[in-house]
């Protein structure tokens, strides 16, 4: 198992300037992790992205340490869908630029008003695009994935769906540990679904509060049945990280193991306490 971290874990310092995208190398490194995963939404506006990436490339080869995925947006249930397929055929380049052997894209975000649409009435729309952009990607030697994520598909049953609607063996998920809570969707239970479709992984937690209680406040958000999580260090939240661990072992999994830390705590410390946690569990799971 190699043990990677999403740079996204880092934001309370590159949102206030003490570190940069290209500084991350470095710290994740001098953590302890194997890799590094890159988020689209760290590029700059006012750069040309293909030469950004060029960048990334080239400090992810000046320390040694790889870029494990590139994690992507895209709203597949837009009106403009050929415009979405197209960017993500860009983000497709850009991956192959960075040396990724993975790119995750959203397939759509939160739906707040009534579409009379429900799941199964799109799924075949959904899948057609990711199709496309699979086998676009596939000629460049890059898998690509979807993510529990993004409250539509974000359920275990519903990204299963897609997966088995795409039928291609260059397409398959991302596994959020933590992300099916925010779908109301057991962890362990979910991830036992999605283990046979990872290509790669990652490992998050989550507090929890029932909606039956009041609304605890600042850093907390409603999940889509109407509780309250937000994230935190692993090992100190509900997720039944070795649990999921087990399925995913179970179904064959030996790839990247990713951090994604969007917890209150101090990143810096979040992100530290978390691997070392992960490996304890690592180690007793797949063994030392």
């Amino acid at each position: 198992m190699k043990f990677s971290v999403s740079i996204y874990s880092f934001m309370q310092y590159l949102n206030d300037g003490r570190l940069t995208p290209i500084d991350c190398f470095q710290k994740a490194k001098d953590m302890g992790f194997d890799a590094i995963e890159i988020v689209d939404f760290i590029f700059p506006k006012d750069e040309c992205p293909y030469e950004y990436a060029k960048k990334l490339r080239a400090e992810s080869d000046r320390i040694g340490l790889p870029i494990s995925n590139f994690a992507v947006g895209a709203n597949l249930l837009s009106e403009d869908l050929e415009t979405e397929i197209a960017t993500l055929k860009k983000k497709v380049d850009l991956a192959e630029i960075m040396g990724c052997p993975t790119m995750r894209h959203d397939v759509a975000g939160r739906i707040e008003a009534p579409t009379y649409k429900g799941y199964a009435n799109v799924v075949d729309q959904l899948a057609a695009a990711c199709r496309e952009v699979t086998e676009y990607a596939r000629a460049k030697g890059i898998k690509t994935m979807t993510e529990n994520h993004g409250f539509f598909s974000q359920d275990s049953l519903r990204v299963e769906s897609l997966i088995n609607t795409v039928a291609n063996d260059n397409f398959g998920q991302l596994v959020d540990m933590g992300n099916f809570l925010c779908a109301d969707d057991e962890p362990g239970i979910a991830v036992g679904r999605c283990a046979p479709y990872a290509f790669y992984a990652h490992a998050k937690d989550f507090i929890f509060k029932s909606g039956n209680d009041t609304d605890p406040g600042q850093g907390f958000f409603g999940t889509r049945g109407g509780n309250y999580i937000r994230g935190t260090i692993i090992g100190h939240g509900v997720v039944p990280i070795v649990k999921c661990l087990r399925a995913l072992k179970g179904a064959g999994y030996d790839g990247y193991l990713a951090i994604e830390f969007e917890g209150m705590e101090d990143c810096m410390m979040g992100i530290q306490i978390g691997l070392d946690n992960l490996k304890k569990y690592v180690a007793q799971v797949y063994g030392a």
